[in-house]
């Protein structure tokens, strides 16, 4: 691993940590600027890829998926931790489907179904773009639906 500070290779690990999702964090030291700093591994395993409405297909990114929903939590209780969670989540459900393509509809399902749960004005907001809600009465008639719930 080579140090953020001085680019030199000679680190080394001074503690190590798992997370649920299997992945790693470790704690180094750089054995030429004594910086200390922090990596994150996660395994990397295949993602499909998405099918779009238009038939075209698309490899799944992760920093499109968290930047819709950053959009939608703009200025909203949500901490920056809960939406990489939330991302972090979609991929792993995705890759462990197993399959080599799914409709792109899914993830904007599985995106939206937790917005829902985390915060219902990032949920209505990612609802305007993702169910083209493109009129003041299908909004209302969504809002209605959540506030019924």
């Amino acid at each position: 691993m080579r140090c953020p500070y001085c680019h030199s290779e000679k680190t080394r690990v001074i503690d190590t940590s798992h997370d649920a999702r299997g992945g790693i964090r470790r704690r180094r030291v750089c054995t030429n600027c004594d910086e200390r700093f922090s990596t994150y591994e996660r395994p990397v395993l295949a993602t499909p890829l998405l099918v779009k409405r238009d038939g075209t297909r698309e490899e799944f990114s992760r920093e499109k998926l968290a930047a819709g929903i950053r959009v939608a939590c703009a200025k909203r209780p949500v901490p920056a931790v809960e939406i990489e969670r939330m991302v972090g989540e979609i991929e792993a459900d995705l890759q462990q489907m197993g399959k080599a393509e799914v409709p792109s509809r899914l993830v904007g399902d599985k995106a939206i179904k937790r917005l829902r749960e985390l915060d219902e004005v990032a949920y209505i907001r990612y609802a305007i773009v993702y169910l083209r809600l493109d009129d003041l009465e299908s909004i209302r008639s969504e809002i209605d639906r959540l506030l019924q719930e």
